[in-house]
């Protein structure tokens, strides 16, 4: 295993995301408080959160939490889950178990930056660009063709960060079923599954897909809870649901007792929840769109199909790097340029920036980010 680099996103984040004014490229949706979670509790779960003792929790993760987490799906059981400290944990001990030295992994860009760094640290890997020219497709026939008969794993995340792109669910199929021909394992980044603008486009997951496949979630972006620290897989394969429980035992071996009871309850009542952050970024978007429309000479706009984040381009001479310190400098509006997202494996855009829209509120940001470009002019 070689040595990993540094995680751009976090280092770019632990310098300016609590000291900047304005966050305006979170990619989780609106939190809640604990009394509005609490309030949304059944007996039982109340129950269970008020009696809660502070002991081991199983490594698997909480059984009624696995109940709750199987229901999400059509052909999960309970068995099926094994939960984690959030899908970090779950992603880098994922390719720990499947991938090794000789094996190979396909991964698509532009993504989370661990999707494609933990598996280089494993074995060789083959990047498959989402085209920014055409609306952020992918093209299957190009994936086809990456594959090699070592290959034992192909990474896929939609909807995608940071794009926000959504592939049709015939295209996701005919990944799923690709994969299951050849003996890969398909691993599925679903994070942002649920917050869809057209709910009709709404993705199979891809454990309901195939038997061997993984699908990757978490309470942390659709639900709006990244402070719980729970993230799952769902893999109908038993041997290797298996592996990762002892892969498990070597980092954090069980999740927070709390953290289980109250992720229980929030994706028990998770329509709701969901519901109410899909409104929270419907309600935004015009705000983003008017902002845009009126700086038309330097961004080229358009909303994502799905998720809360978008990877608009910057078209100023300055370059989008030195555009976005200036901005975070200047006017404490905070945004993620493109270096945040370049590849190893593909070339990626250089002229594109992450901006989050699943935050209440985002006037002040908006007014502040105008303000500033307004003197630039």
């Amino acid at each position: 295993m070689t040595r990993l680099p540094d995680f751009r996103l976090e280092t770019h984040f632990s310098r300016w995301e609590f000291t900047a004014r304005h966050h305006l490229t979170a990619s989780d949706a609106q939190t809640m408080a604990m009394s509005e979670l609490l309030a949304l509790a059944g007996p039982e779960d109340r129950h269970a959160w008020d009696t809660l003792t502070l002991g081991y929790t199983e490594t698997f993760g909480d059984p009624a939490l696995r109940q709750a987490i199987a229901g999400m799906y059509e052909h999960v059981d309970a068995d099926d889950v094994i939960c984690f400290g959030g899908a970090q944990e779950a992603l880098n001990l994922a390719m720990q178990v499947l991938l090794g030295p000789g094996d190979h992994a396909v991964v698509v860009t532009p993504n989370y930056q661990s999707a494609e760094t933990i598996p280089l640290s494993l074995c060789e890997v083959t990047g498959v660009a989402l085209d920014a020219g055409r609306d952020w497709a992918l093209d299957l026939d190009e994936l086809t063709a990456a594959l090699r008969p070592n290959t034992r794993v192909v990474s896929v995340n939609f909807p995608n960060n940071p794009t926000g792109k959504v592939i049709d669910a015939a295209d996701l199929t005919r990944i799923a079923r690709l994969c299951d021909e050849r003996g890969i394992h398909l691993f599925s980044d679903e994070v942002y599954r649920g917050l869809e603008f057209d709910q009709s486009r709404t993705l199979p997951q891809a454990a309901d897909l195939s038997g061997t496949a993984l699908s990757l979630n978490v309470t942390s972006k659709s639900l709006g809870l990244p402070g719980l620290r729970v993230g799952w897989i769902a893999c109908r394969d038993r041997e290797l649901r298996s592996r990762l429980e002892r892969a498990k035992h070597y980092t954090t071996i069980c999740n927070s007792a709390p953290s289980e009871i109250l992720a229980r309850i929030a994706i028990n009542n998770r329509e709701q929840i969901l519901s109410r952050n899909r409104a929270i970024i419907a309600a935004n978007l015009p705000h983003f769109d008017a902002f845009f429309a009126d700086f038309a000479d330097l961004f080229e706009w358009r909303a994502p199909d799905g998720g809360c984040v978008a990877y608009p381009r910057y078209l100023g001479p300055d370059g989008v790097e030195e555009f976005c310190t200036r901005l975070v400098e200047q006017a404490g509006v905070l945004l993620l340029p493109a270096s945040i997202y370049r590849s190893e494996l593909t070339p990626t855009p250089t002229d594109r920036f992450r901006i989050g829209l699943g935050r209440r509120d985002p006037a002040p940001a908006l007014a502040a980010f105008a303000d500033w470009l307004k003197t630039r002019r």
